[in-house]
């Protein structure tokens, strides 16, 4: 489909160039004569919003940038330039000019994503968003298996870019596989999008999340493994509970641990995904309030895990053990707002009794958190100080977190270890 001269305009260059996508939104729209009500109808959302997204030079709902781009027609090479950050050389043959042919090209869109790869989240984001909307061609880069537990072990060190960078290939790669119609072939399919969604989660991509989070239970269903349903009712819940859908969260949750019971738990795998389920049930019934559910499912996780190794091996769907679920218990008190038992329940915790950094540093932010609601700022930035040494992104790239640290750099800038913990979060975030 040849592209509209428009996007091969000076001004519409320009504004590519200048990092502008919110205003080649508003030079597509203009160009199809349609207010900021239809544009907003058609995305479902207000003319304000419209407004405010063409006149933003900072992305802040990616997800609607690329709906909104979509719906006036700015061509997706074109999008892409206007979303990555400048680069101080950018060589021939990845700069982009707006050849009339460029959109026709699937092998152009690809050598745009990877010269951008090293641009940051935004860019990343957008990788994985093309992929969402249309799968890529398989990569060959090697066994699925091999690949998608090392994208797992990205995942536990706090490595986001580089799973995200990762994350369109596992998909096309799964995609071919799945055609096997093989049920493991399938099962790892909802493998590659549980793990998509769980990502995006961490980096407040919910939209995006709830579209992988989907996809995954729909290849779980097809290749029938309880497990694989498991992990992606989980992905999927914890997205409706960070949209403040708790109810429909607690309801999906607790069909998922009903059915990994069904299954007999006569493995270990099986009864880590019931622990998992359980902890998860928990920290969802106490969003939305349900204490006596919350502490109910708390202490029957803690039964379920207490059959489980101190340590979880490597390489299983749910890592779970006894420390793990005492964790879950740090936030389940947090959320019920009791922030003095959510101290008490993560006194005895180390970082030592987990082996992932995603796990130390999920300690340290959720300490914080309980401290922070105990408005004890002093160790609230050590707890979160300990989180940033153990993975960084635990503290930078989880918006609830990086509030917390700039609120404390805000209210107490002259407190110990604000000051350090700010500037490394601001650094590695800019």
């Amino acid at each position: 489909m040849p592209v509209d001269p428009l996007w091969n305009s000076t001004r519409a260059r320009e504004l590519a160039a200048q990092r502008r996508p919110g205003a080649l939104i508003r030079l597509g729209r203009e160009h199809r004569a349609w207010t900021l009500a239809t544009l907003g109808d058609r995305l479902g959302c207000s003319p304000a919003t419209v407004s405010r997204l063409e006149r933003s030079n900072r992305v802040v709902d990616l997800s609607l940038v690329h709906r909104a781009a979509l719906e006036v027609g700015v061509p997706r090479h074109v999008l892409v330039s206007s979303l990555a950050p400048p680069t101080p050389t950018a060589s021939a043959a990845t700069r982009v000019t707006a050849s009339p042919h460029a959109e026709e090209d699937p092998m152009r869109r690809r050598t745009l994503l990877t010269a951008t790869a090293a641009a940051g989240p935004t860019a990343l984001l957008l990788g994985l968003d093309e992929a969402l909307a249309d799968t890529p061609a398989p990569t060959g880069n090697g066994p699925l298996d091999t690949r998608l537990a090392t994208a797992r072990e990205l995942y536990d060190k706090g490595t986001h870019q580089r799973l995200l960078a990762a994350l369109p290939g596992l998909i096309a790669d799964g995609h071919a596989a799945a055609r096997s119609r093989r049920e493991l072939d399938q099962a790892r399919l909802s493998s590659v999008y549980s793990l998509a969604a769980a990502v995006l989660s961490k980096l407040g991509s919910y939209e995006q999340a709830r579209l992988t989070a989907d996809r995954a239970r729909t290849w779980a269903e097809v290749s029938g493994s309880p497990l694989a349903s498991a992990a992606a009712a989980r992905e999927l819940a914890i997205v409706l509970r960070h949209q403040n859908r708790n109810e429909e969260a607690q309801r999906l949750m607790s069909a998922a641990a009903t059915g990994v019971e069904s299954t007999g738990l006569r493995t270990d795998a099986s009864a880590s995904a019931y622990a998992q389920m359980l902890c998860t049930l928990a920290y969802t019934a106490a969003r939305g309030g349900h204490r006596t559910e919350a502490l109910a499912m708390t202490t029957e996780a803690r039964r379920a895990a207490a059959r489980l190794p101190e340590t979880a091996p490597a390489g299983r769907l749910f890592p779970i053990s006894p420390a793990a679920v005492d964790l879950y218990a740090v936030g389940v008190h947090w959320a019920l707002g009791d922030a003095g038992a959510a101290l008490e329940a993560g006194k005895d915790l180390r970082p030592e009794h987990f082996p992932t950094a995603e796990r130390k540093a999920r300690l340290g932010t959720d300490m914080a958190r309980a401290w922070w609601a105990w408005q004890r700022p002093e160790q609230t930035a050590q707890a979160l100080l300990a989180a940033h040494r153990a993975s960084p992104a635990e503290v930078r790239d989880r918006p609830a977190i990086r509030s917390i640290v700039y609120e404390l750099a805000e209210r107490h800038p002259r407190t110990a270890g604000v000051r350090e913990l700010h500037t490394a979060v601001h650094q590695q975030a800019s």
